[in-house]
């Protein structure tokens, strides 16, 4: 499972002209569930995404969690994190999870996100044609991947 957690001052998700999932401070996670991932997978995300300390302190350093300061999470589902792109230059996708398996781990991982603590967590829609919209802060973006945890 592979997620892109970016830091955010605010970020939504429109779907046909319409907004679906909308947050203010906290983080927009791009969410990648690969052919083979478990909730094993997701828990070893979720034991980290709500507690990575990369908000700033009164002293500007990056030391509180989502957590610590209130925020939201906007999570995006995004097969496209499984491309392969070693072969030619179409990348292949073959590697992304079916619908069938991932979208069970995705509210799996949704709802881990709420049990964590965190009060709001909004969601686009899986499998939807998505415009996601951010105001990156820093920037921040990590990148984590459940099979390097």
């Amino acid at each position: 499972m592979k997620a892109v957690v970016q830091l955010v001052k605010n970020s939504r998700v429109d779907i046909e002209g319409k907004t679906v999932g909308e947050i203010g401070r906290g983080f927009m996670i791009l969410l990648g569930v690969v052919e083979g991932d478990t909730k094993e997978d997701a828990d070893k995300l979720l034991k980290k995404v709500p507690f990575l300390r990369i908000f700033e302190d009164e002293n500007g350093k990056m030391n509180l969690s989502c957590l610590d300061v209130d925020g939201e999470m906007l999570v995006i589902s995004q097969f496209t994190l499984a491309a392969d792109c070693s072969h030619g230059r179409r990348p292949s996708f073959i590697g992304a999870a079916a619908p069938s398996d991932a979208i069970p781990l995705y509210e799996y991982f949704v709802q881990g996100l709420r049990d964590a603590g965190i009060r709001n967590v909004e969601t686009g829609e899986f499998g939807a044609d998505m415009q996601v919209s951010l105001i990156n802060d820093g920037p921040v973006t990590i990148i984590m991947d459940s099979k390097e945890l």
